[in-house]
């Protein structure tokens, strides 16, 4: 007597039997929460990464998971800052900062962009974390819709708050510069005042510069046609022909 057939299995059912391994993953953060957040931290990064171009030893970065686990897991201990600079180590790409394969180095500078949703974390538990586990010297936040900015600086190993300029500007000194909210966004400026631009803003300054210029040199050339007009005007009332001068 002949064998039932077997029921063939449907291409569900084999789908679901199959475990797929995991992909290459680069990072561990969760999506960002606005594009104001996206974009004031891809701004930090261009200009940082712009103003220290001659430079090959550090590491700027934003959004990415910093593993820090003692027992070397990636699966215990991380964290992922808006926006960080790691000192004195070596400049290339990275799918994350993992502090025992880095010479046990962590951020030297952190700036975390606050949201209704991480703002407690970003000003609690985040705070006491870069302050006793990382030892980040300068530690800031800035929220990019209400503007609030407010900075710390790692002292006995407490931090303690930066107190602004006059004009509300804050000293990062590990970076050498200040953070400013400048038109809606925070940007850094030099030691002597000066914006830290784009490359773009560059050229568009020095664009600016060589327009005013030729403005400048234009205002000049006009006085001295009219200077020249005065002249040949007032020799004419004299009785002589400024054209039989030359």
């Amino acid at each position: 007597m002949s064998q039932p057939l077997a029921a063939t299995p449907s291409l569900e059912d084999v789908t679901e039997s199959i475990i797929f391994p995991p992909g290459d993953i680069y990072s561990d953060e969760p999506p960002l929460e606005s594009d104001l957040h996206r974009e004031q931290i891809d701004l930090l990064i261009r200009l940082i990464k712009w103003w220290w171009r001659d430079r090959e030893d550090f590491y700027a970065t934003g959004n990415l998971t910093i593993y820090f686990s003692p027992n070397q897991k990636k699966s215990e201990e991380f964290r992922g800052p808006d926006f960080f600079v790691v000192l004195d180590t070596e400049k290339k790409d990275r799918k994350s900062w993992v502090v025992w394969q880095e010479d046990g180095k962590y951020p030297n500078v952190i700036i975390e962009l606050l949201s209704n949703s991480t703002a407690s974390v970003d000003k609690g538990l985040k705070k006491q974390i870069y302050q006793n586990t990382f030892r980040t010297p300068d530690y800031f936040w800035f929220d990019p819709n209400n503007l609030e900015l407010q900075g710390f600086h790692l002292v006995d190993g407490q931090y303690q708050d930066l107190v602004p300029t006059e004009s509300g500007w804050l000293w990062s000194q590990q970076l050498g510069l200040y953070l400013v909210v400048y038109l809606g966004k925070l940007r850094f400026f030099t030691p002597d005042g000066q914006l830290v631009m784009l490359p773009e803003e560059e050229s568009n300054q020095q664009l600016e510069q060589v327009n005013q210029q030729l403005q400048q040199t234009n205002q000049q050339l006009e006085q001295e046609r009219q200077r020249a007009a005065i002249l040949a005007e007032r020799l004419r009332a004299a009785g002589i022909d400024p054209e039989q001068i030359f």
